[in-house]
């Protein structure tokens, strides 16, 4: 079950582990807030978890993300 994420998941959910917020992940990336949110929410929709931290914890675990 490799690459599961897209290129700009993996580049949000890395600013996320590095501590960034939503805001400032808008702000980086030049998308909006709300972008940021959906890229979010679709990743933990595909991986069937319930928050951000579950959701890194499972790319991890996925070796999708490292840390």
């Amino acid at each position: 079950m490799n690459n599961i994420l897209t290129p700009r998941e993996k580049e949000i959910y890395m600013l996320l582990i590095d501590n960034y917020t939503t805001k400032s992940i808008a702000n980086e990336l030049k998308i909006s807030e709300k972008t940021v949110r959906n890229h979010i929410s679709n990743v933990m929709q595909k991986l069937g978890v319930n928050g951000r931290a579950s959701a890194v914890v499972e790319l991890i675990k996925l070796k999708e993300l490292s840390i």
